[in-house]
């Protein structure tokens, strides 16, 4: 099965993306297609060189376990927004189009929106 998780929040304020990100790390250990499109705010937790503090969670960090077995794309748009190059972003994520996110949504048997 094919999930789509949609981001919006910003990586910290909030714990949608926190939770969100562990749903789909639970939906990849039961071997689930997934996708994480950040738009928005959202697109911030894909910068490379977090810092957060000690036994604070990650965002860059859970990313990361997405990218390695499913898709992190970024909103292009949202990226110009924010002054954000794809030189900034974790290996692993790519910048995309609300055009790609519209071909997941085809495609996808869920869509979670955070």
């Amino acid at each position: 099965m094919k999930s789509l998780i949609i981001f919006n929040d910003p990586p910290y304020g909030t714990e949608r993306l926190y939770n969100g990100l562990r749903l789909a790390h639970s939906l990849i250990k039961s071997e689930h297609d997934v996708v994480v499109f950040l738009m928005g705010d959202a697109v911030i937790s894909a910068k490379k060189g977090q810092k957060t503090p000690d036994g604070y969670y990650n965002a860059e960090k859970m990313l990361k376990r997405v990218a390695a077995k499913g898709k992190v794309l970024l909103c292009g748009t949202c990226m110009d927004a924010r002054g954000i190059d794809e030189s900034e972003i974790l290996e692993g994520a790519e910048r995309s189009t609300m055009d790609a996110l519209a071909k997941e949504v085809e495609t996808a048997d869920k869509t979670l929106v955070f």
